[in-house]
């Protein structure tokens, strides 16, 4: 994975769309380097300055960009994602939901084989506040710079911890959100190993939710590694009724299986504090020598 810096030219694909022009122009107001937008026919326009071209590979080579952010409908999620990953995009970040499982598998194997990180399906994306990077949709007003890497399954728990976080005082080195879907880009133990090597991270919080093993397979993955930073938790969903899909298409359990008591346990058993309400993050991480 890599960490966007001040100045990095990004890619927005789709950006002649709706959420695309939106989200152009909050993401320029925060200090982005949205450089370029590619959308297949509509090369030559421009949306709030920026040249759109008609493809991806058309506009990284005009400006270098690395770095693309998608607002592509989910029916030709798959093909745009491998437009940008052949030409050359190391950080693609997929804000796109309800794309099917089989073309999120082929776009993570097909990064995997390029040396390429993807983020998301159906998620907020990430934001670098010391950096003034931000790529996606979350409200910039939650984030501010500081200490504390934050990664989260869902994308309103995200912007409603951070702004607990900032109001405390622990500003943030990175915030990402790793997607609701059953089967995302970026998992939890990549997040963690990614934060462990950042200096300037001293705590790390995660935003879980019911549905899967991601978060059992942290725990181990914890316990195994000796993981040094302390880890601070939240898991959603612990009064969601069993065999319900709450929401994201990744928080359904079956019987005892991805259940909120499950994921906790695990996690305590591992060392990692965990809060029963967004407000307890920061209580943990004052316990904690950020």
């Amino acid at each position: 994975m890599i960490l966007p810096k001040k100045g990095d030219p990004v890619i927005v694909q789709n950006i002649t769309g709706k959420y695309g022009r939106l989200h152009t122009k909050l993401m320029l107001e925060y200090g982005t380097n949205i450089a370029a937008g590619a959308t297949p026919g509509k090369g030559g326009q421009d949306v709030e300055g920026i040249p759109v071209f008609n493809s991806v590979s058309e506009a990284a080579g005009k400006t270098g960009a690395k770095i693309s952010v998608l607002f592509v409908p989910a029916e030709f999620l798959q093909s745009a994602g491998e437009e940008a990953l052949e030409a050359g995009i190391k950080l693609l970040v997929v804000i796109t939901e309800h794309v099917p499982i089989r073309d999120t598998l082929k776009l993570i194997q097909l990064a995997q084989s390029k040396g390429a990180t993807m983020i998301g399906p159906n998620c907020p994306g990430l934001i670098v506040p010391s950096q003034q990077v931000k790529l996606g949709i979350m409200p910039a007003s939650s984030f501010a710079p500081g200490k504390v890497a934050l990664f989260s399954r869902s994308g309103t728990l995200m912007y409603e911890i951070t702004g607990q976080l900032t109001g405390a005082g622990f500003g943030q080195t990175v915030a990402l959100g790793m997607g609701g879907d059953p089967i995302n880009g970026t998992t939890p133990i990549e997040c963690l190993d990614f934060a462990e090597k950042m200096d300037e991270t001293k705590a790390v919080v995660v935003v879980g939710e019911i549905g899967g093993d991601a978060e059992e397979r942290l725990a181990r993955h914890i316990q195994k590694s000796g993981y040094k930073k302390p880890v601070v938790a939240y898991i959603a969903g612990r009064h969601a009724p069993k065999e319900k899909k709450m929401g994201h298409a990744g928080a359904i359990i079956y019987g005892d299986y991805g259940t909120a008591d499950s994921k906790i346990r695990a996690l305590t058993a591992a060392g990692v504090k965990v809060a029963m309400t967004p407000a307890e993050v920061p209580t943990l991480l004052m316990q904690s020598p950020v």
